[in-house]
């Protein structure tokens, strides 16, 4: 696969896989299946895995480093996130996550962007995965901690790169707004944009692409189904969006696209998956995967060729942005 190289050298593959679904997201996944989907993610070529200790309180880590022992630690490139740092929990027992992830809270997240919180949620992360390093850390959804993550947070990553602990270091946020000021007002190498750009909707060509394009620093396209309501070819009534049931608007947006996109022989969550990487900003695109099937689609859908006469059926429709920087 194809690799775009960080500002820091570290080469990041164009197609990532990312882990929240090994956490139990919205529903129980085995370790079987979990094993089995790296096993064929390993077998398809890629090879950038994406996880977090806030997915499943750990569990993602804890199934993700089990995958890949044996792996060679060299030919991949790992990510993990901080400042969601896990602590025990005894009262926890018996009483399940609220969070979205099916799992008993014997462990709670205590947001903690100080220097010793960083260092302990990255440790904590290590022991977690069985590795001895990760090649990128994000700050994980600062949105209402930005003067600590950009000082104190920020600072700990940035010693732990100089050091050459980490290859990378950015943050992964929901929203493009916060991630625009990470990158003029940091010294970011990556940044995880999750549903702000995307087939559906573009916000980040407002703030974050002109500002990371400017600067050299990368843009992973993550949430590209924005929770699912383009992940299949036709959303149902009760589809997801942003983690929540989907706005009358937003499902009839998404069945206008899903026209183009069948006028032109292909689906709704092929278009969505190429779509991001038009961009010139944006160097990797992760997909939530769960199953060895997840990931044969994924990969097929990656690969499929959309003609410029789609993009310009749907800018004309006001469907799409046009813009000159997705097209140079």
């Amino acid at each position: 696969m194809t690799q775009h190289r960080t500002r820091t050298g570290l080469a990041v593959p164009e197609l990532g896989f990312g882990t929240a679904q090994f956490g139990n997201l919205f529903r129980e996944t085995s370790d079987e299946d979990s094993a089995a989907a790296v096993e064929s993610a390993w077998e398809s070529g890629i090879r950038y895995f994406d996880t977090a200790p806030h997915y499943g309180l750990g569990l993602s880590e804890r199934r993700l480093g089990a995958a890949l022992a044996g792996l060679p630690r060299d030919e991949y490139v790992l990510s993990t996130k901080v400042g969601k740092l896990l602590v025990e929990d005894a009262n926890g027992v018996s009483r399940m996550d609220d969070e979205g992830f099916v799992v008993e809270t014997t462990l709670r997240r205590r947001w903690d962007y100080s220097r010793d919180g960083v260092l302990r949620s990255l440790e904590g992360s290590l022991e977690r995965l069985g590795v001895d390093r990760v090649d990128i850390v994000y700050l994980h959804d600062p949105d209402d901690h930005w003067a600590e993550a950009s000082t104190t947070g920020f600072a700990a990553l940035a010693e732990l790169r100089d050091q050459g602990v980490v290859g990378a270091i950015g943050a992964g946020m929901n929203q493009s707004a916060m991630l625009a000021r990470f990158v003029r007002e940091t010294d970011v190498d990556l940044v995880m944009c999750a549903g702000r750009y995307t087939l559906l909707e573009q916000g980040a060509e407002d703030d974050l692409l002109p500002a990371a394009l400017e600067r050299g620093v990368g843009v992973v396209a993550a949430g590209v189904y924005n929770s699912g309501l383009l992940s299949r070819p036709r959303p149902p009534a009760d589809a997801q969006y942003d983690y929540a049931d989907a706005p009358a608007e937003m499902l009839d947006r998404a069945n206008r696209i899903a026209d183009v996109c069948e006028a032109h022989g292909l689906t709704l969550p092929e278009v969505a998956t190429v779509f991001a990487r038009r961009h010139p900003a944006v160097v990797s695109t992760v997909l939530g995967l769960r199953t060895p099937e997840q990931v044969a689609g994924a990969i097929d859908r990656f690969a499929v060729e959309v003609p410029d006469a789609l993009w310009r059926d749907l800018e004309s429709a006001g469907l799409l942005r046009r813009t000159a920087a997705a097209e140079s």
